[in-house]
């Protein structure tokens, strides 16, 4: 039996693993191959999700979306990868294991950036992951119940991107929910001179509308020189008495992306082509935030779900074939959307890759909530029909915008 491994469960790896499942199954292949997903966690995380209070269904079981249809699943951590003996070196808990593949997926997607600073690997919280979720509304929640002390209704969020302003603009819902009002300071700091700096100029004004209105304070144009228990210390030379420090600055590609001699972008991110293989790696393909694409002849792919999930849906499609010997398709996305969730104040919605502002406020909202708490979700039925009918090899329809009432 010829076996795809599958390595990683987040937006990519989820659907890579149910995409070849789907192939399989319309080749009446289910005897004849093992697919096999493995990942350190046994969930699968709406990441996009992390930064919210509510974190009640953003771990998903593995076993209720894998089990219906024939895709084995195990936990461990990827330690290595060999491409020439096409062997995957793995830390579970019953110790070292090797396991070997005739087609790989590489899914393993990205981590935050933490840079060489001072403190920075002891104290700062993040939501890059579930469980760095969970640990942040803890502590949250935990300072809720504490007497007032110096810092204590402080939280600096670090970097100014997608994931910093979202975590900043929730942040004062968050303190509410958590028992923290009166006198309290939200303030993000990033070293570039203009908030969403990525973001583009016509957004731009938007969020700064959006961030004033939540008393979210600016700290542009600087660094962080070191961070402490007590709080974080600034190229300026202020230091900022804090107990919550939130790093969001950036993400790369995992590690293992370098296992592989293909070339590389700057975020550590294999380039790949439209059926998602590897180049001048034989069985390897790979979707997600640990891959490029340009998948409309001029633009590479974003690290978001919005591409993730239809890398991951042509990457399990596109496996099955090659090990078939079938065609495969490839990618092709023709549209971009940007929808950045602002906290109580609303969202904003753009559209193309200048980001043209289409929605915002309330009306941008509906948009967002509709993506983050159903659009990007596989179906939680258990059935096998409905798993296979999400995975199948298409692009879907931009989001809906909404006009505000």
């Amino acid at each position: 039996m010829a076996r795809i491994v599958v390595l990683g469960a987040g937006f990519a790896g989820l659907w890579a693993a149910i995409g070849a499942a789907r192939k399989r199954d319309e080749i009446g292949a289910n005897s004849d191959i093992d697919i096999r997903l493995v990942d350190r966690n046994p969930y699968h995380n709406i990441r996009v999700r992390n930064y919210e209070a509510d974190l009640g269904e953003v771990a998903l079981p593995l076993p209720q979306l894998l089990d219906p249809i024939g895709v084995s699943h195990g936990i461990g951590e990827v330690e290595a990868i060999d491409p020439t003996r096409r062997e995957i070196s793995l830390v579970t808990s019953g110790g070292e294991e090797r396991l070997d593949y005739d087609r790989l997926v590489l899914a393993l997607g990205s981590e935050v950036m933490r840079p060489d600073i001072p403190g920075l690997a002891e104290h700062p919280f993040d939501v890059d992951t579930y469980a760095a979720a969970l640990r942040l509304e803890d502590h949250l929640v935990s300072l809720g119940r504490s007497v007032p002390a110096p810092g204590r209704s402080t939280v600096v969020v670090v970097g100014a991107g997608f994931t910093g302003i979202e975590v900043a603009a929730e942040m004062p819902a968050r303190l509410t929910r958590a028992g923290i009002s009166g006198s309290r300071r939200i303030v993000l700091v990033d070293p570039n001179p203009a908030v969403g700096a990525t973001i583009g100029a016509q957004a731009r004004p938007v969020i700064e509308t959006a961030l004033a209105s939540l008393d979210v304070e600016m700290r542009l144009g600087v660094r962080v020189v070191s961070v402490e228990a007590a709080g974080m210390r600034l190229s300026s030379g202020e230091f900022i008495s804090a107990q919550t420090v939130i790093w969001c600055a950036g993400l790369r590609a995992s590690p293992l992306a370098a296992s592989f001699p293909d070339a590389r972008d700057r975020l550590g991110r294999i380039l790949v082509d439209p059926f998602m293989r590897v180049a001048d790696v034989g069985g390897v393909f790979a979707a997600g935030d640990v891959a490029s694409s340009v998948i409309d002849g001029l633009h590479p792919t974003v690290m978001s779900c919005q591409f993730a999930r239809p890398m991951g849906r042509f990457a399990g499609h596109n496996v099955v074939a090659d090990l078939a010997g079938l065609p495969m398709l490839p990618l092709r996305i023709d549209w971009y959307v940007t929808v950045l969730d602002l906290g109580t104040w609303g969202a904003l919605y753009t559209e193309g890759w200048n980001r043209e502002v289409r929605a915002t406020g309330a009306a941008a909202k509906v948009t967002k909530e509709t993506i983050n708490r159903r659009r990007i979700y596989p179906p939680l039925t258990g059935s096998r029909d409905e798993l296979f009918a999400a995975a199948a090899p298409t692009v879907q329809t931009p989001p809906p915008t909404y006009r505000a009432r």
